[in-house]
């Protein structure tokens, strides 16, 4: 089993910032990659980003591109999740996840453990 735990959600003006934690904990051997998703109300559950332990090689959603960062430091087994300029749209729990193996990374059906979520609130 893996634990994910997510910090630092909290509310924030148009054009602020967050920094989103990850830390996981059991059998974080068995974790190939990490994802953020994010869940607005009423909405499906969404691809944020995505990063691979091995290579570091990450990945976007074009909502979040060149505005979000995915980053994971392999001695803490924790990822975080830079958030700059908000905008109204990115107000959404946001969970990270993780992933033994993955063919589709965009697919939350592809990850075998979510965390609990984090809320993430942007207001102008």
């Amino acid at each position: 089993q893996v634990q994910l735990e997510e910090s630092g959600g909290g509310s924030v003006q148009t054009g602020g910032s967050l920094r989103l934690s990850c830390a996981a904990s059991g059998r974080t051997f068995s974790s190939y990659a990490m994802a953020w998703f994010r869940q607005a109300p009423g909405k499906e559950r969404e691809f944020v980003a995505y990063i691979r332990w091995s290579g570091g090689s990450t990945s976007y959603a074009n909502a979040v591109k060149g505005r979000f960062t995915i980053s994971g430091d392999n001695a803490k087994n924790t990822v975080y999740l830079q958030m700059n300029t908000l905008n109204s749209e990115d107000t959404a729990v946001y969970y990270c996840a993780s992933a033994s193996r993955i063919t589709f990374i965009t697919s939350p059906r592809e990850y075998d453990y979510w965390g609990q979520g984090t809320q993430v609130t942007v207001s102008s």
